[in-house]
């Protein structure tokens, strides 16, 4: 009985090389996949995101381990990734081309305070997720905001107008202190 399970265990239902094979193929389809699906699909998740990612680990587990629930061909697999993608961001690092092609450009969503619905359109992100975004850096309306860019990686980097909103209320009320310190002088 003991060896029955150890041998279940550890011992390979399918060859080594289709172990090392079927991970490296399900990767490269997973990074083509999700270059093609868009930028929106690495950082701005909406709750059919998650449920699409979520769904694709489990659709792909089989084709990765195929037949086989050995410990063995599991850790080979684990391995096999782990060592795919080592190589591959090591290599992508080094040839600039291949990094903006896997990772591709940033976009512009904001330019001189005004909205590109073109871009949101194109990368599927509405004004109120454009808006959620510009609240976790802390702005509170996307009139105080001059440029956002969309980053390859799917964050989206936000540039405050100059001077800000803030800044200027501030400089006014120095202003209209200084008046009237000056009125007040004038009359003592």
């Amino acid at each position: 009985m003991e060896t029955k399970t150890l041998f279940d265990m550890f011992v390979l239902g399918l060859p080594v090389a289709e172990k090392i094979l079927r991970p490296i193929v399900v990767y490269v389809f997973l990074i083509v996949g999700l270059r093609l699906a868009g930028k929106r699909e690495l950082a701005q998740l909406n709750p059919f995101d998650l449920v699409v990612l979520l769904t694709i680990s489990n659709t792909v587990q089989n084709a990765i381990i195929g037949e086989d629930n050995s410990v063995t061909g599991g850790l080979i697999g684990a391995a096999t990734l782990l060592a795919v993608n080592h190589i591959v961001v090591r290599y992508v690092y080094a040839h600039e081309r291949l990094e903006r092609w896997v990772e591709g450009d940033s976009d512009v969503l904001m330019e001189n305070g005004i909205i590109k619905m073109d871009r949101l359109k194109e990368e599927l992100i509405t004004e109120g997720e454009l808006l959620a975004a510009a609240h976790k850096q802390g702005f509170q309306t996307l009139e105080e905001i001059d440029r956002a860019v969309l980053e390859p990686g799917g964050g989206i980097c936000f540039f405050a107008k100059k001077p800000t909103p803030e800044s200027r209320r501030h400089e006014e009320l120095i202003e209209r202190l200084d008046r009237i310190s000056a009125q007040l002088a004038q009359g003592h």
